[in-house]
Order: C-alpha cells, then structure tokens, then sequence
C-alpha cells in the first residue's frame, strides 16, 4: 500500500475496479469460493448466559473441521479447542438474508460457568479441496446473570446495528437481492446468519471510514476503506459495524486500564431490561444506529431510577422491531411511510423509520440528548473531508475535561481522529461564544453542550461529478421531509448543515453524558491520551470511583 499525507492510498485497482468497489454491490454467498472449497458458521443467539447451551450451525464442503473458541479482550484466552469435528454441506435458501439460513445444529456446547462476561470468537478451519487451509470465524457474547454488580460497566454490544449492515447472503438495510428486480434493501434481516467478512477480526492497518490522509485539492473523492475491502475479499461494510470495527475497541481498552466490565448484547435491553440494574455506569459505543422502543424504554428507565448511561457512539437514527423472539429484525427506513403496515395501523409510534417522525412522536434526544438526523457525515465523501478531526472544546472547566490541560476552542481526539464517519447533534446558537440548544431542538432540560464540531447530511461541491457521488443527497431531502415535512430544495437547504457534539445532562435521579461520534472508539485504539483521559473521567465519576 502506497500513501502520503496527501495521496489516497493505492490497493492495486483499476478505476473500473474502485467504482464497482463503491457503487456496486458484493456480498458473501455460499459457493462464492468455488473449486478451492468453503466453510461457514453462525450461532443461533447473539448472547448467552453461563450454564446456557450454544447451538452452532455448520456448512462446510470439508468432511470435518477444528474448532477454536478465544475470548477476546485486553488478553486473549483461549477457553476451547476440538478437532475433527465432522460437518456437511447444506442448503441454503435465496433469501436466506431474509429469513434465515435454515442449517441444523452442527455442535451444541455449553458455557461454563467460569468464562467471565465477553466476546467469544469463534474460529472453523478445515482443509480446503486444494490441500490449502479454508476457514470462517463467528462471535457470541457470554452475557452476566442479573444482579447487583458494583464497581463494574455494563457495555451493549451495538447488535442492532451488526444485524443491519451483515452483508451475507445478499441483502442488509442498505444493499439487497431482495423485491421484483433483486435490487432492493431487505426490510426484513435474520441473525440467523454467518457474519459478514471483517466482522469479527480486521488486520491492524484495515482502514476505518473517515480519511487518513487530507484529500487533494480540486479531485473527486476516494473511499479506501470500501477500496481495501474490494481488493482483500472483506465486506464492504466491514468498517461500518461489527465488533472487530467498533465494540471491541472500548472492550479491550476498558480492560487494559483495570476496569471491570461486562458485555451484553442489545437484545438484552429488548427482553431482559433487568439486567441494567445490577450497574451504576452503562455503556454505548461506536456504531449505535438501530434500537426498538422496548430497547429505548430500558435505558429511559434506568436512567430516571438513577444510572448512569456513557454513550461514546454516534448515528442514533432509525427504530427497529423484533420478531420471532429476536431471529429477525424489521427496519422498513426511507420506504416506512409507503410500505410499512404500522405506519396505517391504529397506533403508528412503531413505524420502522427515523425517531424524528411525526408519527412515532419520540426523538433520539429524549433518550441520548441528540439526534442524527441534526449530525451524520463528517471526514469522508463530500462531507468535511478536510474538517476537525475532533471535537472543538466550548466549555473546558466542565468535569469530564479534568486534568487534560484543555483550553477553549482546543480541539479535543484530533490525536486519534475521535470525530468522524457519522456524528450526532442538535440545532443551536451561539451566545457569548458558547453554544446552547435552540428551544425547539428537542434537547433535555438542563442539556449542556461541551463541544461541539461541522459535519455535512449533503455531499456537495463543484468538483464532484453526480455519478461520483456516494453520499450524494438523499439522506438530507429524506431528513428535510422527516423534520420539514418538504424535501425541496429550500428545505434540504435549512438541514444540510450539521453538528456532532458532546453533551452532558441529568435526567430524573440519574444522568447521562454522550459522546456522539462514531469514532471515538478509535482515538481509544490508537491511544490518544486526551480521549483516554475523559472517557476515564466519566467512568470513575459514575462508577463514584
């Protein structure tokens, strides 16, 4: 890989091969790896409690594989391994993205009691029809029993949004082989799947969304992130979720500097809300797009009983619905107000679009403070390439901020480009050089803004050819029409213009501090010591360390 400061880096593509790599639409499959042969896993639940029994679905043209089970935290601990586990081929249907692959249980195994809470990956190899190894990997999360956990964090695993974007088989809530043509987004997506590649592990220089070098002057822009993925054989959305991406940097971490922490899945949230109560301090990190009411009402409860929610993600966005007990999750999105049952139901407040609906009636800000649909792009495309690569400082006596030596207008996580890919806020003015939300924002009472950076919902410039666009602008006319009710051209104008912030607030015998960015797990990766230091300072504050 070649690259400079001011050169994107060059994976061996072809122009026709970058544009295919971003505009086209590559997936996992079975039988994808022809003659050399395949192996492909998934577990029938994300999370699991000690004592549970873990049901593993094989498909595999190798007669029999290993197994390689490691938790994967600040150390990694290998907790199983079996050989000559025998396997089959199975079908698989078409729309397996849809509704689920179908395979029979290969391997059930239990947890034991003695593997602490964590993320569990899961490796298959087997020796492919070329005499070469063939291999997949999985994750499952080891979730805590309910019950008074003092001292320790609760993080969730950000499932809603891996079950999203999970390209295999063909079809997420993006991208999809799904509808009359084959060209459709599923409104409907099974876990009951093998994770995409890129999910579960990423070599240490696979890059991240928001640009590492500072894009060229005058020239159209570049994605390496989908480029690399293209090149290597990975999803194209790996850099877009999953836990190798996301949730394992804060993790490790987390573990690295003594605390203890738990890990659980959101769907814990959706049908076990009790477990949050065990924790004075819970945790949401990067990538954190989809939720269901139910998800939403557990942490609103938490909260105004008196815990403490640290959000250090970005892209509070769309509500989801769970069906067949978790298997398959429905998120209808841009299409909800046309296709969407619930949307002409009784009772429309669970329409699977954006929180800021008029019809659902309840705005991501009541819950986390602020909202994507006044945030998203920033670093990437179109969208403030060149920008701050972190958050601008307003308030730099506020607690969080102790001991990091920061003045005002600082900027904070430029170090390890903590500010990126898809950020959150809200409208807001300035008075006396501080930013303050606008009455009609939505924000909480008593909402305080700490820092607040420039982010894009349009990409747009004279030197971008529209069939270069990625982004383009149909998420600004989709949240025009959301919080307008117009998607012209005079109301695209009056949304375009984002924010993403970090805000502080209190919220019935509790409070919630939110770090709205996406990509603050990554200052945490490379080791940025301001956003270690603040991270730290919320943590300790809510754990009354």
């Amino acid at each position: 890989m070649k690259t400079s400061s001011n050169q994107f880096p060059d994976f061996g593509l072809t122009p026709e091969q970058r544009r295919e790599a971003v505009l086209g639409h590559y997936y996992e499959y079975p039988g994808m790896d022809g003659e050399r042969g395949e192996i492909w896993c998934y577990t029938d639940a994300y999370a699991y409690p000690p004592g549970a029994t873990v049901r593993l679905q094989v498909s595999s043209t190798a007669p029999q594989f290993a197994l390689e089970i490691v938790r994967d935290g600040a150390v990694e601990t290998a907790v199983m391994k079996r050989q000559g586990i025998a396997a089959r081929w199975q079908d698989t249907p078409d729309q397996c993205s849809v509704v689920g692959c179908g395979w029979e249980t290969t391997l059930e195994f239990q947890v034991d009691e003695s593997w602490p809470s964590g993320a569990y990956r899961i490796t298959l190899t087997a020796e492919g029809r070329d005499g070469a190894s063939i291999r997949c990997q999985h994750l499952f999360i080891v979730r805590p029993e309910a019950g008074r956990k003092p001292g320790r964090v609760l993080q969730v695993a950000a499932t809603g949004s891996w079950t999203s974007y999970n390209t295999w088989g063909g079809s997420n809530h993006y991208q999809g082989i799904t509808g009359p043509n084959r060209d459709q987004y599923a409104t409907t997506v099974s876990i009951e799947r093998p994770f995409c590649r890129g999910f579960v592990q990423l070599p240490a220089d696979a890059p991240r969304v928001p640009l590492e070098i500072y894009s060229p002057m005058a020239v159209a822009p570049r994605y390496p992130h989908m480029e690399w993925a293209y090149a290597n054989g990975y999803s194209k959305k790996y850099a877009s979720s999953g836990w190798a991406s996301y949730d394992s940097h804060f993790f490790r971490w987390a573990e690295r500097e003594g605390y203890a922490v738990d890990l659980a899945s959101q769907h814990e949230l959706h049908f076990n809300p009790e477990i949050l109560d065990g924790y004075d301090c819970v945790v949401f990190v990067g990538h954190d797009e989809y939720w269901t009411w139910e998800m939403r009402d557990a942490v609103d409860s938490y909260v105004e009983r008196g815990g403490h929610a640290a959000r250090f993600a970005g892209n509070f966005m769309w509500q989801t619905r769970l069906e067949d007990g978790g298997k398959r999750q429905v998120c209808y999105k841009y299409r909800a107000r046309a296709e969407d049952p619930v949307y002409r139901s009784a009772d429309p407040t669970r329409t699977s679009g954006s929180w800021e609906a008029k019809e659902i009636g309840r705005p991501g800000s009541s819950t986390f403070g602020l909202i994507a649909t006044r945030g998203l792009y920033v670093g990437w495309g179109g969208c403030a390439p060149r920008g701050a690569r972190g958050f601008p400082v307003y308030r730099p006596e506020h607690w969080a901020f102790a001991g990091t030596g920061i003045y005002y207008g600082d900027i904070l996580g430029a170090e390890g480009h903590a500010f990126g890919y898809e950020v959150d806020g809200l409208d807001y003015i300035i008075r006396g050089g501080l930013p303050e939300p606008t009455e009609d924002s939505g924000a909480p009472d008593g909402l305080e803004i700490l820092a607040l950076g420039m982010s894009s919902l349009k990409e747009e410039s004279a030197d971008i050819p529209a069939d270069d666009q990625f982004l383009s602008d149909a998420d600004a006319k989709f949240v025009a029409e959301t919080l307008i009710g117009d998607a012209g051209e005079a109301a695209v104008d009056k949304v375009k213009r984002g924010c993403g912030m970090i805000v502080n607030f209190p919220r019935g015998k509790g409070e919630v501090f939110h770090a709205g960015s996406c990509e603050w797990v990554a200052a945490l990766k490379r080791g940025d010591e301001m956003v270690e230091r603040v991270t730290a300072n919320v943590l300790n504050r809510y754990l009354k360390r």
